[in-house]
């Protein structure tokens, strides 16, 4: 659906963007993550067309957005994070403008207005000026404008930014029913967002592409947690000779508990072994798990190599 190539941009001696390499498949909810200026917006923009690439390529359905500018735009939704509101205009006459400028056709434009609505919930105030509307309802009128034509990519830059709780839940929601018929990608620098909404998280820090994963791939690892009621001797040798343990390191929680975390090699799925292990010397086994990471550990970690 979006295949991206070595995607580079730059504003001045500002490097925005650096060889980025994605692919994004039919019906998937990605995630763009990162901190505030890290790149996102960019590379959103790159996307769209609204900005062009200093080098490599962007192909929507094998058609180059700029070669093929108009018709992959035909084909996107974009809800910039500042979405373009006319705060004078009814919401029903806004989105009849916008339907204008999307060229849909004169006897279809009336039935796009009213389908965006329903979607995005907005019928009990599709006549009312937009400015009289709260900040998150005119963040629905913003979804309402990117959806008009049915695109089969939406792209939303930060669709939940400046809203209160019940709001932020409210747009999640309509995200997750958007997604039955879209391609989503959606900018973030709020890690619960992706939780809540995503399968697949891209990772960005300083314009390059760090982690680009499944979030169930990404929190699962190849180690292992052994905690003993009590110490006994020999345990961090005895756990090194393991097949497939690579290291073992020990420490003591508040409670004097001996905590083991023990790194596997990859797919060498240790944790059987450990129990094993702990059965035939019998450990006063407290606690044994596959250490699982967070979607917060792995962004620290990628943070702090930066």
């Amino acid at each position: 659906m979006i295949e991206i190539r070595d995607l580079s941009k730059s504003y001045g001696e500002i490097h925005a963007l650096k060889s980025a390499t994605i692919d994004i498949q039919k019906g998937e909810i990605v995630g763009l993550l990162g901190p505030n200026g890290a790149g996102k917006t960019t590379l959103m923009k790159l996307i769209t067309g609204v900005l062009e690439p200093d080098s490599g390529s962007v192909l929507i359905n094998g058609l180059d957005i700029v070669k093929d500018r108009a018709k992959v735009q035909a084909k996107i939704g974009y809800l910039p994070e500042n979405a373009p509101l006319y705060p004078e205009l009814s919401v029903q006459d806004y989105l009849l403008m916008m339907a204008e400028l999307r060229l849909i056709e004169p006897d279809k434009k009336i039935p796009a207005v009213i389908d965006a609505i329903h979607a995005v919930n907005l019928s009990e105030v599709s006549v009312r000026p937009i400015g009289q509307l709260s900040k998150g309802m005119r963040q629905r009128v913003g979804l309402a404008q990117a959806i008009l034509h049915k695109p089969e990519i939406l792209i939303l830059d930060e669709p939940t930014v400046g809203l209160d709780p019940t709001q932020i839940i409210e747009i999640r929601q309509l995200i997750k029913n958007l997604a039955k018929q879209s391609t989503i990608l959606f900018s973030t620098h709020i890690l619960s967002e992706v939780e809540a909404l995503c399968d697949r998280v891209i990772m960005i820090m300083n314009g390059k592409i760090k982690a680009d994963s499944r979030l169930s791939k990404l929190a699962n690892t190849d180690n292992a947690i052994l905690i003993l009621d009590e110490d006994r001797p020999n345990t961090v040798n005895l756990l090194k000779k393991l097949e497939g343990v690579v290291g073992v390191n020990r420490e003591v929680d508040n409670h004097e508990f001996p905590h083991f975390f023990i790194q596997g090699q990859p797919a060498a799925d240790i944790t059987p072994r450990i129990f094993q292990l702990a059965v035939e010397n019998n450990w006063p086994v407290r606690e044994l798990r596959k250490d699982i990471h967070t979607l917060e550990s792995v962004f620290n970690e990628l943070a702090i190599s930066e």
